[in-house]
């Protein structure tokens, strides 16, 4: 049961944007730019470092709308969550990934754990300066993104199919624009 009142058909993080809509414009706007903007990593690289730390910060709402969008953009469907819930993806992302996944990891701890060898892993698998940095942005701002969700006890569906068409406006229409309508 949400702590505050807000629009209870809502999930997540979209009954919180309802509810205070001069917070939701900058934090779309974020969302926009980490996900979404100019980046040598894909948009779907980006979600699957959003749904890894969700995962990791057990934010079922973030993780499995994130985790859709990544699907939506690889062209999978729920059963993508259900293996990125299963931690079997090593078949499908890039050593390069999975090195800044091992970053990301590393920030959801907490910023003074990222370690120099997992910095050099990523940069030997052919990582940026740039790519980390993005990676180290997106793991601590979906870290505040979880608790914002979490700490105030918004609900979220549970089952794998219901974030699909979630994943797919996210996809489809990024983050800056309410596309529910």
């Amino acid at each position: 049961m949400p702590h505050i009142e807000i629009t209870a058909e809502l999930p997540g993080i979209l009954g919180l944007f309802a509810f205070r809509a001069e917070t939701a414009q900058p934090l779309r706007a974020l969302s926009e730019t980490l996900l979404r903007g100019s980046s040598t990593l894909s948009a779907a690289e980006r979600e699957i470092i959003a749904a890894h730390v969700s995962r990791l910060n057990d934010c079922e709402f973030c993780f499995k709308s994130h985790a859709a969008a990544a699907a939506a953009l690889l062209g999978a469907g729920a059963e993508f969550i259900e293996r990125f819930s299963n931690q079997t993806l090593t078949s499908v992302i890039s050593p390069k990934l999975a090195a800044l996944l091992a970053v990301a990891s590393e920030v959801q701890r907490g910023g003074k754990a990222v370690s120099a060898d997992s910095i050099e892993r990523a940069r030997a698998a052919s990582a940026t300066d740039v790519e980390i940095h993005d990676t180290v942005l997106i793991a601590a701002a979906f870290c505040m993104f979880n608790r914002y969700v979490d700490g105030l006890g918004t609900w979220a569906p549970s089952s794998n199919e219901a974030y699909l068409p979630m994943g797919k406006r996210l996809a489809e229409h990024g983050y800056v624009e309410d596309t529910r309508s």
